[in-house]
């Protein structure tokens, strides 16, 4: 199960590196590099999964919050082109695999319910990314409105109603 998770963990820092390189470097060699990077980590690494920023903050403000800035401004309109679907596709994914990440985070307290948003949170980003495959704007919406609900009713919890997304 541990080595499911670090593999898990490569994958995701794998997807976000790999986005974030198609919106700021058009260089496919450079994908090529990080992927290996990634790869040689997970067989290299811990066979169990390891919690790299202790701090939950920059954890957010890091992992999610750039890829929720991207998604929400593909989110505005229907996508036009298979460009902005993919687009949709790739951050529907991340968020959704990304919230299994929260599992490895739990809170001393109230650790039950900090499951059962993250759990809720990945279910609604893997909707939404089924939409985006399915290619069903409607869908998407419902779905990524939905998210951003999981996502803020953990917020209000554990964060005291700060950090609230608006869709």
């Amino acid at each position: 199960m541990n080595k499911v998770i670090v593999s898990l963990f490569a994958f995701v820092l794998g997807m976000i590196a790999i986005n974030q390189a198609h919106h700021s470097v058009a260089n496919a060699g450079f994908e090529n590099v990080l992927v290996t990077a990634v790869s040689v980590a997970t067989v290299n690494g811990a066979d169990e999964a390891e919690v790299v920023e202790d701090s939950m903050h920059e954890f957010m403000e890091y992992v999610f919050q750039p890829t929720y800035k991207r998604l929400k401004v593909t989110m505005a309109a229907a996508p036009e082109d298979n460009n902005g679907w993919k687009a949709m596709k790739s951050d529907s994914l991340i968020l959704a695999e990304s919230c299994n990440l929260l599992f490895v985070r739990t809170p001393e307290d109230d650790a039950a319910d900090w499951k059962k948003h993250a759990a809720a949170s990945r279910v609604k980003g893997a909707e939404l990314y089924q939409a985006a495959k399915d290619k069903d704007f409607v869908k998407a919406t419902l779905a990524y409105k939905s998210m951003l609900n999981n996502c803020n009713a953990c917020h209000r919890q554990f964060e005291d109603g700060k950090h609230i997304l608006q869709p």
